[in-house]
C-alpha cells in the first residue's frame, strides 16, 4: 500500500569496511553509508511471530522463520516483494514471494525499539533516541538522514504525498517540507504514533483522540474522541476505519469514517468488547479486526463478524495488507 525509492551514494566493498562505517554512522551520524550485506542471518526455528493468508483468511501461513526467538515486534511492512519487521534493535527483511520464506537481519541499531516505515520517499528505520536511516533502492544500504532533528522520544515517520515528512514525538508532529533539512513543529498536543493519507486528509492518533489536517499537516484538529487515546487508523474504501479508547465503557472501540473523517459510525456491535483490540484492516471486499479471541472477518462492512485464526495465549494480531495478502504479526496485548 506504501511504495518505496530514495536518494543513492555508494556501496562499500567488504563486511568489514560496512561494519566499521555502520559503528560511525550510528555514533556520529556521518554521512557515510551503512551497509548490510553480509551481516549474520538472525535463529532459525522461530515460530508464532509472523503469519500469512493469501485466501481472505481461511488459511494461514506461520512465516516466522529465520526470526529469533522471544523476538518482540515493533512495526511491520509488506510491499514490492519483501517483508520488513522492525523489532527492538533490528530490522529483519524477507521475501514475500517466497513460498518458504526466510527472515535475515538487514540492519542493526545500538538503539531499542527500532522500527520501520514506508512511503514515497522510500524505506526508513528509527529509533526513538532519533536515529534514522533510509534504505537506497535495491542496495544492502541504509543511509542515516534527518541528521539535525532535535525532537525527542520518536514514534513515527511518515511521509505524505507531496514529499512532506512528519515526525511523530512524545510532544507533537515536526513536519519538513524540504527533505529534511528545516522542521516546524505543528502540532503540540501529545504523542502520535500512527499517521495515514487520503485525498488530501491526514489523519493521526493522539493521546487524545484521532485528529486530522486538510492543510497539509500545518494544523490539527480532534475528530474523534471518547475521552481515552487513539490506538489505530487506516484507509479503507470510501474512508478510513480508527479505533480508540472509549473511558466510558472502557473497552476500545471501532469506527469508520465515509465523509473525509468528520463524523464516526461504530461498526463493532458484534465484536466481542475488550480493552485490548489492535487493528483494522481491509483486503478486498473485507475488514480483518486484530481482537484478543484472534482475527476477525466481516463481509458487510461491520454489521457482522466471523472469528478466522484464534489468538495463541495472551497475544494479539496486528494486521497489515499488501493487495489482498494479509499479515499478522504476534504482539502482546495491549500494544
Amino acid at each position: 500500500m506504501r511504495s518505496l525509492h530514495f536518494l543513492s551514494l555508494f556501496l562499500l566493498p567488504c563486511f568489514l569496511s560496512c561494519q566499521q562505517t555502520q559503528e560511525q554512522a550510528l555514533l556520529g551520524f556521518t554521512s557515510t553509508a551503512v551497509c548490510s550485506k553480509g551481516m549474520a542471518k538472525a535463529t532459525p526455528g522461530a515460530a508464532n511471530i509472523v503469519f500469512k493468508s493469501a485466501d481472505g483468511g481461511q488459511t494461514w501461513q506461520d512465516i516466522s522463520a529465520g526470526l529469533p526467538e522471544g523476538l518482540f515486534p515493533e512495526t511491520f511492512f509488506a510491499g514490492d516483494g519483501e517483508l520488513f519487521l522492525g523489532a527492538e534493535r533490528s530490522v529483519y527483511r524477507s521475501n514475500s514471494a517466497s513460498k518458504a520464506a526466510v527472515w535475515e537481519k538487514d540492519l542493526s541499531l545500538l538503539d531499542p525499539h527500532t522500527a520501520i516505515s514506508a512511503g514515497p520517499a522510500g524505506m526508513i528505520a528509527y529509533s526513538n533516541r532519533c536515529r534514522f536511516f533510509q534504505k537506497l533502492d535495491n542496495t544492502d544500504v541504509w543511509l542515516p538522514i534527518f541528521t539535525n532533528f532535535e525532537g525527542q522520544s520518536v514514534r513515527l515517520v511518515f511521509t505524505a504525498k507531496d514529499g512532506s515528512f512528519f515526525i511523530g514525538c512524545d510532544n507533537g508532529i515536526f513536519k519538513s517540507a524540504d527533505q529534511g533539512k528545516t522542521w516546524k513543529h505543528v502540532m503540540q498536543r501529545g504523542w502520535v504514533i500512527e499517521m495515514v493519507e487520503s485525498n488530501g486528509v491526514l489523519l493521526c492518533t493522539n493521546e487524545g483522540g484521532i485528529l486530522r489536517s486538510t492543510d497539509g499537516g500545518e494544523h490539527w484538529d480532534v475528530v474523534l474522541s471518547e475521552g481515552g487515546v487513539g490506538i489505530a487508523v487506516e484507509v479503507i474504501e470510501g474512508g478510513f476505519a480508527a479505533i480508540t479508547f472509549n473511558t466510558e465503557s472502557e473497552t476500545r472501540r471501532v469506527r469508520t469514517s465515509t465523509d473525509g473523517g468528520k463524523s464516526w459510525q461504530p461498526i463493532d456491535a458484534d465484536l466481542p468488547p475488550s480493552k485490548l483490540i489492535s487493528s483494522i484492516q481491509q483486503a478486498g471486499d473485507y475488514l480483518y479486526c486484530g481482537h484478543p479471541k484472534g482475527i476477525y472477518r466481516s463481509a458487510d462492512r461491520g454489521k457482522s463478524w466471523q472469528l478466522l485464526l484464534p489468538t495463541i495465549g495472551d497475544k494479539v494480531f496486528n494486521l497489515s495488507v499488501s493487495g489482498e495478502v494479509i499479515y499478522a504479526v504476534l504482539r502482546n496485548g495491549g500494544c
